[in-house]
């Protein structure tokens, strides 16, 4: 059995070696890894391990957020180049893990049956306390399970969406994100091998600084794709035009109270299994006491206008679903009309038709019926002419 990865990072400096170390340390047999143009030291430490012949490093310069395309070719690659019975696509933020941490991804993988064909693994943020700087694998210990309405109140929409891992095949399509693959699921691995992915994605306001600028500046540049306004990427990369960013990501984050709060309710559960077996490569660097002073002191109102603005944003949703539903219904009594009188009109066709074919019926027997009299006739002459024949030949020999 031999399982692959795929990787497509971008200024990930902070934590891509962790994450690389991770899974070989897992018993991931390659890895293939594209490099999008970072300016942060992250190309300089793919080239060291590219150096060791433990990745296969690839370079993609162009800043257009075209990860499908690109994540794809690196996929079909792992089936094509290098024999991949299993794949996974990850980003640099993301640690693959199995559920039962007695096990590794290469025993997983090598019990799964290649049936499955492809299946979702679900993604759980790491969380913990705000740092200025750092990689925070010992400081992001706790898994993110508040319920969608408090997340909300953080400025974000809901939690990760699972990730996509699939058997080696040379036509494979990823789609951006890693969300979705081109083959259809045939069901989930069983309980016992089972897969999750704890993920890291605002590590310090240094590194998610970065990271919404890159994101942002991407998707101007590539007018194909259209992010939902709603998205809280494209949202915060709003917020850091405007130099509102920093108090979203303080957001997010628990203070001493809430994460009391949570850990007795179960939003939030201890995980250390990434700072028990890892070591942050970028150490923690607080942030401004001032800064977390100002924040503390605005944050309520905040988190308030920010549960009122989903709020307001659900209610719109709301609106605007249930005037598709109205389109729809509208839609479908529409069609329905349209089905009944198609159903009518073939109705009176096929009658018509019906009426065509019985005189049509009628003409072709008429047609018959001619035909066997007049060949009765012709049959009848012809016996008359040679009775007539004969009798005159008879009164002729009687005559001379």
């Amino acid at each position: 059995m031999r399982l692959a990865m795929t990787l497509m990072v971008r200024d990930e400096a902070d934590i891509v070696g962790a994450m690389i170390d991770h899974h070989l340390a897992q018993g991931v047999d390659t890895l293939i890894v594209t490099d999008n143009g970072s300016v942060d030291g992250t190309a300089e430490i793919l080239q060291r391990y590219a150096d060791q012949g433990l990745i296969d490093l690839r370079h993609d310069p162009v800043h257009r957020k075209q990860q499908s395309p690109v994540v794809t070719q690196m996929a079909r690659d792992a089936a094509t180049m290098y024999g991949a019975d299993w794949v996974i696509n990850a980003d640099a933020d993301e640690f693959f893990l199995p559920v039962d941490r007695s096990l590794t991804l290469r025993d997983v993988f090598g019990r799964l049956d290649k049936a499955l064909a492809a299946f979702l693994v679900p993604v759980t943020n790491l969380t913990g306390p705000p740092a200025a700087s750092g990689t925070g694998i010992g400081r992001l210990i706790y898994r993110d399970h508040r319920p969608v309405e408090a997340l909300r109140a953080t400025g974000l929409r809901d939690h990760p969406t699972a990730d996509a891992i699939h058997v080696g095949d040379p036509s494979i399509e990823v789609i951006q994100g890693n969300h979705f693959v081109s083959l259809a699921s045939q069901g989930l691995p069983p309980e016992e091998l089972a897969v999750e992915v704890l993920h890291l994605p605002w590590r310090s306001w240094e590194q998610y600084a970065r990271k919404v600028e890159n994101a942002g500046r991407a998707y101007d540049s590539n007018p194909e794709l259209t992010p939902s306004p709603n998205h809280h990427g494209m949202r915060d990369w709003a917020r850091l035009q405007a130099g509102a960013l920093l108090p979203f990501y303080l957001l997010r984050h628990p203070d001493a109270a809430e994460l009391a709060a949570g850990l007795a309710a179960g939003h939030f559960v201890e995980e250390k299994v990434l700072a028990e077996r890892l070591v942050s490569p970028v150490p923690d660097a607080p942030l401004d006491p001032e800064t977390i002073a100002l924040f503390e002191r605005f944050g309520p109102a905040l988190r308030d206008a920010e549960a009122r603005s989903f709020a307001a944003l659900a209610a719109a949703e709301e609106l605007r679903l249930a005037d598709l539903e109205e389109q729809r219904a509208a839609m479908q009594a529409e069609y329905d009309a349209l089905a009944t009188e198609k159903e009518q009109l073939l109705g009176e066709k096929n009658h018509l038709l019906g009426e065509v074919l019985t005189a049509t019926e009628r003409q072709r027997l008429t047609d018959v019926h001619v035909g066997t009299l007049e060949t009765s006739l012709e049959q009848l002459s012809g016996r008359f002419e040679v009775r007539a024949g004969r009798k005159l030949r008879r009164i002729v020999r009687r005559a001379g």
